[in-house]
């Protein structure tokens, strides 16, 4: 049966003012904020100033108050919250995705020990509802992957300098003024963003607990002029792809920039839209496609958690529960096409399967397979362009091919 929340809201920008917005215009939600923590006393705001607090204790030390939403931005001051909330018998919604793939098997452990929710849809794809689907209709498949486009900055970027000819500079630009982008925009063009979100995804699709630096992320900042002219001339887009696949008891997981042919169904995702593919022995292929970015769209993310908790929803981890011995490894070959000045060469021996390169317009081209160690490598280096090959699969170092949905 539904029951009336209290809500404590940290955080009024984008995601704040959205959840604001759809909670008001919504007529199935019997949720109520009572008051809304900021950190700005000079900023002029839309609601009355009574609602407003920049003291969190006033929030979190409220009896009234059932569920804390978390939407800043601080990581380290956003996990504080939302101990002290689970600590003082409060449910929370938060939708900051570093700061649970950072801590996120704590905040299982966490969970168990106040007895209470966190639930947090709005991290991982915005609108799209995937956390839910992992709990609760995927429970009993035996999955084989997840994957897709888990940032819609990186991806309304990447639209923009392909179909309008734009600037990287001046597409980032628009996505930071359409609040896309984060206000680090490291985060999303480095591919920080979408590998917190694969980390959360993780743990609901084979039950692991993988800390994000352990996960390997090259981002869209060192595509060149010269990578999109190779890709228009060959049919291709490219697409920033956060990818788990598992092979045996063995996950591997990664980020990083894709050559994708203009036939495939992740090519016509454009935008801020994400899109995410999960392959499991029985339901097989099922595709996700939602915006995922925006006040909106995170909004009702949002907003779909705090329902939940009105029927006392928690997340089971059932992946983790059922005691599978999946566990992570970055021990993988994966097939890239590398770009480069040719003043800055590599070498065919730096490869482990070398197949070929070419020089044109000031630039040497080399395509090959390396190991995940040496794409991490390869994407510190300045200058160098490392993308993945059209048809590109993990392939775990003993030589036996992983799944993959993609290009399967």
């Amino acid at each position: 049966m539904k029951k009336k929340l209290k809500l404590g809201v940290f955080g009024f920008g984008c995601v704040g003012q959205g959840l604001y917005h759809v909670l008001s215009e919504t007529h199935g939600v019997k949720a109520e904020i009572k008051k809304i923590a900021v950190k700005n006393r000079d900023k002029q705001r839309i609601l009355p100033a009574e609602l407003f607090t920049f003291d969190h204790q006033e929030i979190l030390q409220d009896p009234e108050i059932d569920v804390v939403v978390e939407l800043i931005d601080d990581a380290r001051v956003a996990f504080d919250i939302l101990r002290q909330a689970l600590q003082n018998g409060k449910h929370v919604v938060t939708a900051n995705k570093r700061m649970l793939a950072e801590n996120l098997e704590d905040v299982f452990q966490l969970q168990q020990q106040y007895d209470r929710s966190v639930l947090y849809e709005g991290a991982v794809c915005g609108s799209i509802p995937i956390i839910r689907n992992l709990e609760e209709y995927y429970d009993n498949d035996l999955l084989n992957s997840i994957e897709g486009i888990f940032n819609g900055s990186t991806n309304y970027i990447l639209t923009k300098v392909f179909e309008e000819q734009k600037s990287y500079e001046e597409a980032l630009k628009g996505a930071q003024d359409l609040g896309f982008a984060e206000s680090n925009p490291s985060l999303d063009v480095q591919g920080f963003d979408p590998k917190f979100k694969l980390t959360i995804a993780l743990a609901h699709t084979f039950g692991l607990f993988i800390k994000p630096e352990n996960i390997i992320n090259l981002g869209i900042d060192k595509i060149s002029s010269v990578d999109l002219k190779f890709a228009r001339e060959n049919g291709l887009t490219i697409k920033l792809i956060a990818r788990a696949v598992r092979q045996g008891e063995q996950v591997f997981a990664f980020v990083a920039p894709q050559y994708v042919p203009a036939q495939h169904f992740l090519a016509p995702i454009r935008n801020e839209f994400n899109a995410v593919v999960v392959n499991g022995a029985f339901a097989e292929n099922q595709i996700f496609v939602g915006k995922g970015a925006g006040s909106y769209p995170t909004g009702s993310a949002v907003l779909s958690d705090i329902s939940a908790l009105t029927f006392d929803y928690r997340y089971e981890y059932k992946k983790r529960q059922q005691g599978d011995r999946n566990s992570f490894s970055n021990n993988a070959l994966i097939e890239v096409i590398v770009s480069y000045p040719e003043s800055s060469p590599l070498l065919p021996q730096d490869f482990e399967d070398f197949k070929g390169g070419y020089r044109g317009f000031g630039y040497q081209y080399m395509r090959g397979t390396i190991t995940l160690a040496r794409l991490a490598e390869w994407g510190q280096r300045s200058g160098l362009s490392v993308i993945l090959a059209p048809d590109a699969r993990p392939v775990a170092q003993s030589g036996l091919p992983v799944k993959d949905l993609l290009y399967a």
